[in-house]
């Protein structure tokens, strides 16, 4: 009789005991990365897809089409109504027309990384500074006139592929909480 309760009190010793530890282990603080700590205080701000007519010698000679999305501060962003499309255009016709950082006739020499530091430190000049962490450029491509016009009339066979300007991000919709 003796050893069936000391076996029993020793089964609930150790029920506890694993009961305790697994508790304390889920809800202790989980250690967070500073890049996902970073991550965390940023939120995706989808760009809408616009089109840059490029002009040269008095006449439009191509289009840029392009679709750049932020990843910016939440708390900064929280209650502001940010004219983005406005902004980016306004960028997009300085970068692309204005200082012509693309040369379509040598996409190679086409510097990614400054094109995106570049509509970042611009875009903060008019927002504030730290609005804007990152640029995500989803597509940035070029189609001359002629291949416009040849697409709209149907006469191109196929139909005019783009010129990639940029090999675009994929940017995923954040998945939504049930709160």
């Amino acid at each position: 009789m003796v050893k069936i309760l000391a076996a029993g009190l020793w089964v609930c010793l150790v029920t506890l005991g694993a009961v305790y530890f697994s508790v304390h282990m889920a809800t202790a603080p989980a250690e967070v990365s500073e890049e996902d700590a970073k991550k965390a205080k940023l939120e995706l701000v989808r760009g809408e897809s616009i089109t840059i007519p490029m002009i040269a010698d008095g006449s439009v000679r191509g289009y840029f089409l392009g679709r750049i999305s932020f990843m910016m501060d939440k708390e900064k962003i929280k209650g502001v109504e940010l004219p983005l499309t406005e902004l980016m255009t306004d960028e997009l016709f300085t970068l692309l027309i204005g200082n012509k950082m693309v040369d379509i006739s040598n996409m190679a020499s086409f510097d990614v990384a400054a094109f995106r530091e570049k509509i970042k430190t611009d875009i903060n000049a008019h927002l504030g500074e730290g609005f804007v962490e990152e640029v995500l450029v989803e597509q940035l491509d070029y189609m001359s006139k002629d291949d416009v016009r040849a697409t709209s009339e149907g006469t191109a066979k196929p139909p005019a592929k783009p010129v990639k300007v940029i090999e675009g991000d994929k940017v995923e919709e954040p998945a939504k909480s049930g709160h």
